[in-house]
Formats: C-alpha cells, structure tokens, sequence
C-alpha cells in the first residue's frame, strides 16, 4: 500500500467550536433589533419632523449615522462572522484554529458595537460616511480584524479537507480587501483621544472616501454574502452548486471588476473626468459578474422549486438571490452619466440602498438563521407559519418601502432638473420639491414598519424554537481522515491553486490592489493637479469650530456642498464647484444626499440673524421644512480652548496657517465671534450668545463659497 493510501486510513476524532456560532447568532439578533428600530425611528422623523424631540441625541443628523453603522457593523457583521465561523469549520473539517482569537474577536466587536453606540449619538464622529466612528475605535476595529483574519486562516490551514471550497475564496476576499480598505481610509491625524482629522483634503479625501465606500458595500455587504449563498443554499437545498467554473468566473472578475467603481459615486464632481468614466465603464462591467453569481445561486434551486414554495430557508434564500439580481442591475444603472444625472442626491439612492441590505441581506440572514438555530440546538424550527408571515411581513415592507423611494427620487430629480421656456427655474424654491414628497416618506415609514414586525415574529420563532429544545446536549464528535493536501496529478491550474490558500490568497490581494492603485495613487498625489485659487484661504478658528458643530451635528447627511455643472445647478446654486473650492476640507462634504439644499454657496446668500433663527426653529424662515430644531446650539460653549490645537494638526496636514494664527486661535475666535454677537444683538438677540456653538456654526456658513465667488467664472457646461 502506498503512503498516501496509509495515511488515508488513518482517522482522527474532532469537534467543532459551535458555542462562538451560537453567540454570533444572539449577537445578530439583539443588534438586528437595534438597526431596524433605529431605521424606523429615522423614517418616521423624516415624516414628521417633531419626532426629533428637540433633543441633540435623538436628531435624525445624529441617529442616521447610528443607524447605519448598527445595520452594517452589528447585524450583518454579526451574521457574517457566524456564517463564516459556522461553514469554515465544516468544509475544512477542522475546529477553529483558537478557541482564545475566537472570544477575542467576539466581545471586541460587540464592545466596538456599544463604543459607537455611545459616541455617535454624542456627536463623536469623523463625518466620512459608513466610516462615522472616531479613530480609537477605527484601531480597535483593525486589531479585531486581524485577530479574525489569522483565526480564519488559521483554520483553512490545519484543515483536513484537500481543497478550499468556493464559499471559502470569498471569505478570503472580503477578510483581506476590508482590512485594506479600512486602513486606508482611516488614516488621520488626532487632535485629541474623541476627534482627529483626516490625512486626505477635498477631492483626495472624496475619492478615498467613495473608494472605500462603495467597496465596504462590495466586500462587507456582497462578498460574504456570496460566499454564505455558495455554503448554505446547496446544504438546504441538498443540491450540488449549479455550476463549478461559473464559480470560478463570478468569483474572479468580481474582486477584480469591484475595486475599480468607486468614482461612479462622484460623477459631475470636480474630481478628474478619467475617473469617473472609468468608474462608470467598470460599473456597468459589473452586471456580469454579479448576475453571474445570480443564476448560479438560483438555478442551484432548480428541480426543487415545489419544495421553495414550501420550506421557509429556501424562499427566504431564494428571494435574497433575487434581489441581489436586482440591486446588482439597479446599481450599474445607477452609474451610467445619464441615469446619474437623474438620480444622484435624490431618495432613489436610498431606495436602491435598502433592496440590497433589506433584499439581499436581511433575506439571507433570516434564511441561514432559520437554517442554523435548528439544526445547533438539534431541534425542529417551532412554527413554519410564523416563519412565513415574517417572510410576507418583510416582502411587502421592502417593496413598499422600494416603491416610494423610487416615486421620490424620480420626483426629486425632475423638480430639481425643471427649466421653463424662458430659461428659469419652474421649481425655485427648494422646500418645494420637499412638500412634495413628504407623503413618499410616510409610506416608506410603514414599509419599514413592516419589515421590523417581521423580525420580531422572527425573532418570538426562534426564541420558542430554542426553548423546545433538548437540554444538556452533548458536543458531536465527528472522525476524519488525517489532512492530506497532495494534488492529484491531472488537476487543473485552479484545481491545483484551490490546494493553496496561501497563493490563492496572495493572487486575490493582487487582484483588488490593481483597481485599488489606479485609483488611489492618482488621489494621493491629487494636489498637485489641482488648479490652485489664490483666492481661496484656509478657515478662520471660529470657521473650524463651526464646522466641526456642523459635522458633529451631521448636517453633512441631508445637505451636500457640491454645485454638479449643470444648468439647472448653476440656476439654482451659483457657480459651479471646482477641485480648488475644497483643498481645506477635512473631511470633505460634498455630500451623498439632499434632503436640504446645497451649501456650497450659501455664504453671504442670507443674514446673520437668519441663519439664527434657521437653527432655533427652521419653520421660521422656511415654511413646510423637516428640518430639527436645534435650540442646544443657544446654550452649548464654543470650546476655544481646543482651537490651538486643531490648527496645529492642521498646519501638521500640510494647511498654511502662521504661527501667530496658531497661538491667538482662541483669542481671534473671539473677536470673530464678538462681530457676529453683535449683529444678531441689533436684532434682539442677548449677547451672551457670543461665545455659544451657534455663533461658531454661523461664522461658518457664512464662509462657504465666498472666496471662491471672488474668482470671476462665468465658464459653465451647458449640458
């Protein structure tokens, strides 16, 4: 006998490590709770503006950020680690490669979980969108990374299965283009242990931004996901995947397609004009991988349909795949200039957003959930019926929510584009197209209500389905042969590779920093290629207290600063934006969203006491707005006292404030803040508001966009 057949028959008894899936699985329950709440709460106070509370932790600017981080980091992120944890385990036929990583990596997440919790409702925030939280807790959430990367891959090593299944190449995607991301993205500079400020300006910041952004949905949204679908829907519908090298196409040109579409989150922005169509052309390249994984998904359902009609894991499952069909159709549309032109700012965004968290995600978790409890608590799943109506519950819900969303941004879009025969705006005011879909925001609001009662019946299912389940249960001790990871001669070249994961991994990490590098490094080195404006001067102290209130208040979530060149923008707003207009951003703010009007001119557009009154009671100079009341604003303390210090970090970044501007920060905030007193103080307001946040908040709004008006430009792209 030979000794590859000798070590065949050797057999070795293990078990796997399912308490860390069972604490995974209550973990993403407690925080899916949380984020659907929340995305009620801030549906209902996009409805009905007084849900706010008049609170500075209860506004929409402050729970949306926390509600997104919920959504992404706690529920899915939960999810995906018991996926990952659950199947890793099982197609490599090992155990956890450390028991120690493993509970490490579980109660740091959970503790980053509440760390965000507790800041963002204060309004400790890096103001980068789904990059919120501040850089203590970006290091934590690198360390808890790692710590899961080396366990994960750990475990694929000692496994004792020959070849890494396909599930497993996507898990190695997302494992090591997430760290890369997240790195990138956060590098900043502190200015104390609650605030830092980015090493990125303006249009660099904005590109590594939507590079990350767009790819945290990609490689934390999409990939695992993916790898989750290629694991469980084969194991519930006990059928083989449809089609093996179809795998291996999805797999491949997805991480390599993926990286490059960023830009098309910045098209008619002042970034380079390559950039964004190359973003556009690998955007659309992505509908072939993406439906590519699709049909595979779904026509490994094929022969067992009936039993899809019949069995709660398989529609929720089957359903999740279709809207990953749709999501993954909607968005390269989304990307194509025309179509963006369009939709860009508007609630159709938001809807497209949410048929893939809700749709694609929020379906696969409930099917693997439903999956998963019963067969680790070796028990029946209590009610098939229950399991149904959370299923019709959270259908309907999304598919009102999708409807009034898309009813909402086309109406937007069009309001916002509508020019007269006489070349005039036919909608001016913009509050009018926000009267106008208000009613949009009520139905959205009970969709959502929808999709949340479904969860709680969820959730009473799975909670009944435990309680019945037989106590005291042994651990399952499985027997295996011993790891032999020898090719059989006649594999193919990736056959071969699927016994490598060392190089499997290696050639992944190659294949998303080929995209990644042609758009970062042009970013880093962006600067230089900007057109300077010498007009253009860096913010005063009071500016840069003013617009860290505007930032910690997340104004930035409603209310973009960035005029696209077109007509009806430059009607609307002034001149258009150029690359120049933000080389002092830190963060940049162009914005994602305009559930407000743009503010990237509004300098000088209105008085002092305007902007006052705008932010005690908006309805004072805005009649119909759904915008909060911020009355704090009157009673909070400008902090001088860290002013000195921000500039210096500043300075450090490379803007060109002397040393006496650093010295007298707090002293020159003052005067400012005095002249600006003062003129509200004509209008009856008390003096004493001269050293409150709201005097800050004003001095900045009056800035922006004033020196770059001083630059006569009357060049605008007529399209």
């Amino acid at each position: 006998m030979s000794t590859d057949a000798l070590e065949q028959t050797k057999m070795e008894k293990f078990s796997y490590d399912d308490s860390l899936v069972k604490m995974f699985l209550g973990a993403t329950v407690l925080w899916g709770i949380v984020a659907l709440l929340l995305g009620v709460t801030i549906a209902f106070q996009l409805a009905y503006w007084k849900l706010n509370l008049d609170l500075p932790w209860t506004t929409f600017g402050r729970l949306r950020p926390l509600h997104t981080n919920a959504a992404i980091f706690a529920f899915v992120g939960n999810a995906i680690f018991a996926g990952i944890y659950y199947s890793t385990q099982r197609l490599c036929k090992a155990r956890l490669w450390s028991h120690i990583l493993g509970r490490f990596h579980f109660w740091g997440w959970q503790l980053i979980i509440v760390a965000a919790a507790l800041t963002l409702p204060l309004g400790f925030t890096q103001g980068k969108e789904y990059a919120e939280l501040i850089w203590p807790i970006d290091v934590a959430i690198a360390l808890v990374w790692v710590a899961f990367g080396a366990n994960f891959l750990g475990t694929v090593l000692k496994r004792r299965e020959k070849h890494i299944y396909v599930a497993l190449w996507f898990y190695i995607a997302t494992i090591v283009t997430v760290a890369v991301l997240h790195i990138v993205n956060s590098i900043s500079l502190p200015v104390d242990f609650m605030q830092s400020y980015p090493v990125y300006a303006g249009v660099q910041d904005a590109l590594v931004q939507w590079w990350y952004g767009h790819n945290a949905v990609a490689f934390f949204l999409t990939t695992p996901f993916l790898g989750i679908m290629y694991y469980f829907i084969p194991k519930a519908a006990n059928r083989p995947v449809y089609s093996y090298r179809l795998s291996i196409i999805h797999f491949w040109s997805l991480v390599f397609i993926y990286i490059w579409a960023g830009p098309h989150h910045l098209l008619y922005s002042a970034v380079p004009e390559w950039v964004q169509t190359t973003g556009m052309v690998f955007s659309v390249m992505l509908w072939m991988p993406s439906w590519g994984g699709m049909i595979n998904g779904l026509l490994t359902l094929r022969g067992v349909w009936d039993k899809v009609r019949k069995d709660p894991v398989l529609k929720f499952f089957a359903t999740s795949v279709t809207f990953y069909g749709m999501a993954t159709f909607e968005g390269p549309l989304l990307s194509v200039k025309s179509v963006n032109y369009l939709g860009h700012f508007t609630d159709w965004i938001v809807g497209h957003v949410h048929a893939g968290t809700i749709g694609w995600n929020y379906m696969m978790i409930a099917g693997m959930l439903y999956y998963l409890v019963p067969k680790m608590y070796k028990t029946e799943l209590y009610s098939n019926k229950l399991a149904n109506m959370q299923f019709w519950s959270a259908t309907i819900g999304l598919l009102l929510y999708m409807m009034s969303m898309w009813v909402a941004g086309i109406t937007q879009g069009l309001m916002w584009r509508a020019i007269d025969e006489t070349g005039k705006l036919v909608y001016p005011n913009f509050i009018e197209t926000v009267i106008r879909i208000v009613p949009m925001y009520w139905v959205r609001a009970i969709g959502g209500t929808f999709v949340l009662l479904g969860f709680f019946i969820m959730v009473y299912n799975l909670y009944k389905t435990i309680k019945n389940a037989p106590k005291n249960v042994e651990e399952d001790v499985y027997l295996a042969p011993v790891a032999n990871h020898a090719e059989e001669p006649n594999a193919t070249a990736h056959r071969k590779l699927e016994g490598l994961p060392v190089l499997f991994t290696i050639l992944t990490t190659l294949a998303i920093l080929v995209g990644g590098a042609v758009e970062i490094i042009p970013s880093l080195v962006s600067n230089k290629f900007v057109e300077a404006n010498p007009d253009i001067k860096p913010y005063t102290s009071l500016e840069i207290a003013g617009r860290d209130i505007y930032i910690k208040e997340g104004c930035y979530v409603c209310h973009s600063q960035h005029i696209r060149p077109t007509p009806e923008e430059y009607l609307r707003y002034g001149k258009p934006s150029e690359a120049a207009d933000s080389v002092y951003d830190r963060p940049f703010q162009w914005g994602s969203r305009r559930i407000g009007p743009d503010l990237a001119r509004v300098g000088g557009k209105y008085n002092n006491m305007w902007h006052y009154r705008h932010m005690i009671n908006p309805r004072d100079v805005t009649a119909g707005s759904i915008m909060p009341n911020y009355p704090w604003l009157v009673a909070n303390k400008t902090q001088y006292d860290t002013l000195t210090r921000k500039l210096k970090v500043m300075k450090a970044l490379g803007v060109p404030y002397s040393e006496e501007e650093i010295n007298n920060a707090a002293e020159n905030a003052m005067k400012q803040a005095n002249v600006i007193a003062k003129d509200l103080s004509a209008s009856g307001v008390d003096m004493s508001v001269e050293n409150k946040e709201i005097v800050a908040l004003i001095a900045y709004l009056q800035r922006l966009g004033v020196d770059s008006a001083q630059k006569k430009d009357d060049s605008v792209a007529k399209e």
